[in-house]
């Protein structure tokens, strides 16, 4: 095995969508006061079936944001806004009142871009997400909230999701 190369196993977690909200966004606060807004994207899939007609798929997506891109989400977003969300992905569990264990797939936004405004493009960025090489022409609002970011005790638990 002396020969053997070693490979760094690299790991990737990252969502991109552009679709439509099909919800109002519903922003709540932790109990310490963390704005977290919750809504659903829907995406749509067409393709053409062994027969040549076209057939379309709708996919529906659920999303998180927290702290200022929350707050942001709730007064800018509506249903039916068409944005570009970015983030990663992950997937909670819980036990409901019927005893039955419950899964929920969701897509922790650090990115969100206002599509529909013509001639306005609203790029909002959580406090983790680096620039991307595309927006150097585009405005940044950073929703950096520099009070918060990095303290270990703004730790944000699942079981303090209010939702």
């Amino acid at each position: 095995m002396a020969n053997a190369v070693k490979r760094k196993i690299m790991n990737l977690n990252k969502a991109m969508i552009i679709g439509n909200l099909t919800r109002d966004p519903e922003v709540r606060n932790t109990p310490n006061g963390t704005a977290v807004a919750s809504f659903s994207v829907a995406t749509n899939f067409v393709w053409k079936d062994q027969s040549g007609q076209k057939q379309e798929r709708a996919e529906f997506h659920n999303i998180v944001a927290w702290r200022k891109l929350a707050e942001i989400c709730g007064q800018y977003l509506r249903k039916g806004s068409k944005i570009y969300v970015e983030g990663r992905l992950q997937t909670r569990d819980w036990v409901g009142q019927d005893g039955v264990k419950r899964y929920r797939t969701e897509i922790i936004a650090d990115n969100m871009i206002m599509l529909d405004r013509a001639g306005n493009t609203g790029n909002f960025r959580s406090a983790e997400a680096p620039p991307l090489p595309s927006e150097k022409s585009e405005p940044v609002i950073d929703v950096n909230e520099p009070a918060d970011y990095g303290q270990a005790d703004d730790e944000i638990k699942v079981e303090n999701i209010p939702f």
